[in-house]
């Protein structure tokens, strides 16, 4: 941590305008250092990149058996849709895992170390922590997805001998869906001196944020049930309202059923980064007023 202090230390007196950037910014490059040297995150990349590596190749070799045939054209179609199927799924879930994981441990694992009580005695705000401490998690987050995505980019274009700009617009969904994952999950870090908890409501954040559609026909079809039935219904209606629609950032099934370069769908592109930002903001709000009444 001696860089990280060295750069954080001013005199005592207050902290001045170019501090109240600096810190924060000392602080979240700190973060993105030692997150890309975990071993958990680095395996989650590697496979998420062995994923893509291999569903490329396999499809390649499958292609090669049936050029030359007069049927080609449909396993050739069918071929292209299961790659894109395979890799936007892992960098999906991969991108996920390893947005919970950093987001869940960045802070847990400061109080753990004690390294927190160390910065903190220094001229920095909670405040100033707080933010240093998330920016760096989404530098993280954007170097995985770049990793990822760059590698899908590169086998897609060669594969269609067309730039699939789709994917980049996919790409930036995705980080907007990972940034709301990200903001919630690390406001429950700032309640637990543990990583586990966490990561665990991290990962019901995703997986329901992506079953909101089916929690609201849950509740529908629980109306005119059971008491019991009902009350499940209820259940589901107030976990639709809470919970952010991380479906709907998806582009899946444009890029898998449609053309590479097919144009995105841009009347709902900046909603859904204003509903993300909002999410976020709230999110990140969470963790500051959790953290403020937190005994450090």
């Amino acid at each position: 941590m001696s860089a990280e202090n060295a750069a954080l230390n001013a005199p005592s007196k207050g902290i001045s305008p170019k501090q109240l950037f600096i810190g924060p910014w000392t602080i979240a490059v700190f973060t993105w250092r030692e997150s890309i040297r975990k071993k958990t995150m680095v395996g989650f990349l590697i496979l998420s990149l062995l994923v893509i590596f291999g569903a490329t190749v396999m499809t390649s070799m499958m292609q090669q058996d049936t050029v030359g045939s007069a049927a080609a054209a449909g396993p050739l179609e069918t071929q292209t849709k299961l790659i894109k199927d395979i890799c936007v799924s892992a960098i999906s879930i991969f991108g996920a895992l390893i947005t919970i994981f950093i987001s869940a441990s960045v802070v847990p694992s400061e109080i753990e170390n004690k390294v927190i009580y160390t910065v903190l005695s220094k001229p920095v705000r909670r405040l100033q922590y707080l933010i240093g401490k998330f920016v760096g998690v989404q530098l993280t987050v954007l170097l995985n997805l770049v990793l990822m995505g760059g590698l899908f980019f590169i086998a897609l274009w060669a594969r269609e001998g067309m730039p699939p700009t789709l994917l980049l617009w996919a790409m930036l969904l995705m980080f907007f869906e990972f940034l709301i994952l990200s903001a919630f999950t690390f406001a429950i870090s700032c309640t637990s001196s543990s990583s586990v908890l966490p990561t665990i409501a991290g990962l019901f954040i995703y997986i329901t944020g992506n079953l909101t559609e089916y929690l609201k026909d849950v509740s529908v079809r629980a109306e005119h049930g059971t008491s019991m039935e009902q009350l499940v219904g209820q259940l589901a209606q107030i976990l639709y309202n809470i919970l952010p629609n991380l479906q709907n950032f998806s582009l899946k099934n444009d890029i898998v059923q449609g053309m590479v370069n097919d144009p995105p769908p841009f009347e709902i592109i900046p909603n859904l980064i204003v509903y993300s930002l909002i999410f976020s903001a709230i999110g990140f709000c969470l963790s500051y007023v959790i953290f403020l009444r937190k005994e450090l």
